[in-house]
């Protein structure tokens, strides 16, 4: 799941500011399920705007609205139920959300509410912790599941550095480290044997760093 957050109401109000009728849009995927970007939150965000407005002496519209997804063009196409009433709209999904209705509505101004954060999981409710950094190469199989990709602090892919100290992180104290559990979890499995196998020098251009990329399933297109 793709975790976010607001972005600062003083944020929004000022890249909102030359807009006199913005909608604001929610999504009812990721940023629903981590409380940043769903119904509730678009409603809040509405709210905040107009108030803001009004205590700077502006006339502002401010129309809402959420869509099932904000990266799916079958569902991006329905916002042509608001056609006419927004000159901006401000999204309240990921990153991904943004840059795909800024793709498909190129004559309107597409501003982010939200800062995407990363990839996590929700342990408990109201906390979510970052389990994948979407590298493109999973190697998974080899750690008992545990990525030491996104959760160790180094990304280290063979082992725990020296300064890890009682099972904890050298550079976040308080967080476990992953080499450890990593270490623990294959013991508990009877797997220990495999810590013992050498990976290779990752080769990092599946994690994007050579420029946008793009998938495709055959099976899937028309």
């Amino acid at each position: 799941m793709i975790i976010a957050e607001r972005k600062p109401i003083a944020e929004i109000v000022e890249m909102t500011r030359d807009h006199e009728k913005i909608l604001v849009l929610g999504c009812r995927g990721c940023v629903t399920v981590c409380s940043a970007g769903g119904e509730r939150e678009v409603e809040l965000l509405a709210s905040l705007l107009r108030l803001g407005a009004k205590k700077e002496g502006r006339k502002i519209e401010v129309q809402e609205g959420s869509l099932v997804r904000q990266c799916d063009k079958e569902y991006v196409d329905s916002l042509d139920s608001w056609n006419g009433e927004y000159d901006a709209i401000v999204s309240m999904a990921c990153g991904v959300g943004v840059n795909f209705i800024a793709n498909l509505r190129s004559s309107t101004m597409v501003y982010p509410a939200v800062n995407t954060t990363f990839f996590g999981g929700s342990p408990e409710q109201g906390i979510w912790t970052e389990q994948c950094a979407g590298c493109g190469n999973c190697v998974l199989h080899l750690t008992g599941g545990l990525c030491p990709v996104a959760r160790c602090a180094k990304s280290l892919m063979n082992g725990p550095c020296g300064g890890s100290q009682n099972g904890k992180c050298e550079i976040h104290s308080e967080v476990d480290c992953i080499w450890q559990m990593i270490h623990d979890r294959l013991e508990h499995l009877d797997r220990k044997e495999q810590m013992l196998e050498v990976a290779p020098i990752r080769d990092w251009r599946t994690a994007g760093h050579g420029g946008p990329r793009k998938t495709k399933r055959d099976d899937l297109t028309i």
